[in-house]
């Protein structure tokens, strides 16, 4: 009948004899010859219509698995087409109500049978079931080797469609030890979810994922736990958003809201089953759950998750150096900074040099000033070890190394040592540039230290070629371009810099590059613009904040820029009190402080404002009080000491050590002070020192004919 039916030779002595054939099994167990003998025994002659409509079907059933055994050979050689035209003959629409049938039969508890009981022939034994299973199976394998991922995807799914029809609550355990039934139904849930994603349908690969977790199907811990790590990749990396199904849903507090979310409680899970010894280590499964913290920015969490690690998995250097990352990017930078310093003194035996983790101590080292000679000792580390093939690390250690002296001149105290380190400084920074001539971070590093030691025209010309790197998307490069044109007095090219900058730049750029706009209006004797481009700067800030609010669910804002903007508001009232002090708008100025205040109370740029507000109102005792809260805020905060020595020169001579000491201080903190320094001529001028005050009059105005309207840094 199958050679009659396929139009292929089919000889029986070439069948093939693998234990898992079920054709002759099945049909000498319970096809036709077996059941005709019994037949015979136990049906009347009224009966033999309904016993050669059971013939029927069994002829054929056998005729369907000797096709799928047929289609399973072709399948094992390698003929996915041949494999997939004898599949295409089983009629399995047909077939599926029989199998969801057997598969129910088989799962009732058995109870011992009568005498008077007759036996359901109709029925069709497991191994029939299996084998027809694995038919559908293989049929999806051969379509997806040809490409066809839809197709196969519809075929796979009516295997998950038989078994969860027959077993809506799920799988047994005991179910899987006869028969191969478990086992098929196991590859399928697993290759389904593969051939949508194939297919480009990842809506319906996340729908087969949770198909597969959401009722106990009896998968071993490790398969069960690929299926939950694939499904948390497929929702972190898939590009849509694939809302949980309402009858899937829990109702508290941990109920995911969105696929991030999903995918970390996935991941959560898994580490938890890795650290009880359930299932294998898998570093798949740290690295998503890497990404999925960094982008929810929850790096304290991760950190968390690190420390959990099973001893063995990380040596000390990598746990050591990963636990840096996590708290280096959560903000900590002191808790990194102690890690990697136990890199560096490792104790374990023959420790190796771990380079990634001193170019992190560098790195870090390099955004604070006092924590400027470790950086160096960091970057020399970096040096000695990394030879001439690893340009990379000797380009970056060269670099941050310039950035360290740098810092480290400018909170040396000798002379001597910062003119030391500002000549180290350019010497670093000159090299990593000649190593990676088109690094953009070099370049800017190099103009902000040429800025610093007021050389300019490099300064000018490094900021220019860091512009052209980034393709003048960058806010920080216009910005350094626009202060080294006011460092040179050119206020009308800095302003024409920033407008152009503008157009260039994202948000956050421009909120800052308004603010420096303004100022350089200040500088131009333009109060009124200034005045508005404030009221424009806060109207942004302010419909921000209220977008941040209404989409919050949509728009997920770093922290970091929150805090950004937070800032600029409180700087504009400051900036704009200064202004009306100037104008002798007293109330005005007044309320401006008062919003500063009500933003941060505890900010020493509102103290000193105020004590500006006092001082230009002759209430010097009042404007002596705010200084000191000012300072007591922060004890380095150079304009309040000054502010403080020009009241304390106002109330006196007997006041005038006390000034001095306090402008020396100043000079100490920020040797390019001209404001500073200024003060110290008019004071030595008081005391009667002419030729000292010509020479602090002579610092002064050097210093501000190359000064910039704001800080470089």
């Amino acid at each position: 009948m199958l050679c009659a039916c396929s139009g292929e030779q089919f000889k029986l002595d070439e069948r093939p004899q693998s234990p898992e054939s079920l054709a002759t099994r099945d049909f000498s167990a319970s096809g036709l010859s077996s059941r005709a003998g019994d037949w015979d025994s136990k049906f009347e002659d009224a009966q033999v219509d309904e016993v050669e409509s059971t013939l029927k079907e069994a002829l054929s059933l056998n005729y369907e698995e000797a096709r799928a055994l047929l289609g399973r050979l072709e399948y094992q050689r390698g003929n996915h087409d041949a494999a997939l035209q004898v599949f295409q003959g089983i009629e399995v629409k047909t077939l599926t109500p029989r199998m969801v049938r057997a598969i129910v039969e088989s799962t009732r508890p058995r109870r011992p049978r009568g005498k008077g009981d007759n036996a359901t022939p109709s029925v069709m034994s497991m191994h029939s079931v299996s084998l027809l299973l694995e038919a559908i199976l293989l049929k999806a394998r051969s379509l997806e080797e040809l490409g066809r991922y839809i197709e196969a995807a519809k075929e796979c799914k009516i295997i998950l469609d038989v078994v969860e029809s027959a077993l809506p609550t799920g799988m047994s355990e005991g179910i899987g030890e006869d028969c191969k039934l478990q086992e098929m139904f196991h590859k399928a849930l697993e290759l389904l979810p593969v051939l949508w994603t194939r297919a480009g349908f990842l809506d319906e690969a996340i729908i087969a994922y949770r198909r597969a977790l959401v009722k106990p199907w009896n998968l071993d811990p490790q398969r069960l736990a690929g299926v939950q790590k694939d499904l948390a990749a497929t929702l972190l990396y898939g590009g849509i958003e694939a809302s949980i199904p309402p009858q899937l849903k829990v109702r508290g507090p941990t109920t995911p809201k969105n696929n991030t979310e999903e995918a970390i409680l996935l991941l959560l899970i898994l580490m938890r089953k890795v650290a009880l010894r359930e299932i294998k280590w898998d570093t798949e499964i740290m690295d998503h759950l890497t990404y999925a913290f960094s982008i929810t920015g929850q790096f304290e969490l991760l950190a968390d998750h690190v420390e959990q690690v099973l001893p063995g998995i990380y040596n000390r250097t990598e746990r050591w150096y990963f636990l840096a990352l996590c708290y280096s990017a959560a903000g900590q930078n002191e808790t990194a900074l102690n890690l990697l310093r136990k890199v560096s003194s490792c104790s374990e035996a023959k420790p190796k040099p771990h380079i990634p983790s001193f170019l992190l101590g560098v790195k870090l080292c390099s955004q604070d000033p006092s924590h400027a000679h470790h950086g160096i000792e960091f970057a020399h580390k970096i040096i000695d070890l990394a030879d001439q093939q690893k340009e990379h690390f000797m380009g970056q250690a060269h670099k941050f190394l310039g950035v360290c002296y740098g810092n480290a001149a400018r909170v040396s105290v000798l002379d001597s040592d910062r003119i030391l380190f500002q000549k180290e400084s350019l010497n670093s920074l000159n090299h990593a540039s000649f190593i990676w001539k088109e690094d953009p971070e070099v370049m800017y590093s190099l103009g902000l230290e040429n800025a610093l030691q007021r050389n300019l025209d490099v300064a000018f010309d490094n900021a220019t070629m860091y512009s052209d790197l980034v393709a003048g998307s960058s806010g920080r490069g216009w910005k350094l371009l626009a202060l080294v044109l006011s460092a040179e007095q050119r206020f009308p090219d800095a302003e024409t810099i920033v407008d152009f900058a503008l157009d260039e730049t994202g948000m956050m750029d421009q909120l800052e590059l308004l603010r420096l706009k303004a100022v350089l209006q200040i500088a131009q004797k333009q109060p009124k613009q200034a005045i508005e481009t404030y009221r424009i700067l806060l109207a942004l800030i302010q419909a921000q904040r209220e977008f941040r609010t209404k989409n919050c669910d949509q728009a997920e804002y770093l922290v970091s820029n929150a805090l950004v903007e937070r800032k600029l508001e409180m700087t504009a009232w400051q900036d704009l009190a200064s202004i009306y002090t100037e104008l002798g708008s007293w109330p005005d100025a007044e309320i401006c402080v008062g919003k500063a205040k009500s933003i941060e109370f505890h900010s020493p740029g509102s103290w000193h404002t105020t004590g500006i507000l006092f001082e230009a109102q002759s209430l010097y005792k009042e404007a002596l009080v705010s200084f000191s809260v000012s300072l007591s805020i922060e004890p380095d905060h150079v304009p309040s000491i000054v502010s403080t020595a020009e009241v304390l020169m106002k109330l006196g001579s007997h006041s005038l050590p006390i000034a001095r000491s306090f402008l020396m201080n100043a000079v100490r903190l920020e040797p390019t002070n001209h404001q500073a320094w200024l003060n110290l001529g008019l004071l030595s001028k008081m005391e009667g020192s002419l030729q000292q005050a010509a020479d602090y009059f002579q610092a002064a105005y050097e210093l501000k004919s190359s000064a910039p309207i704001q800080s470089f840094i």
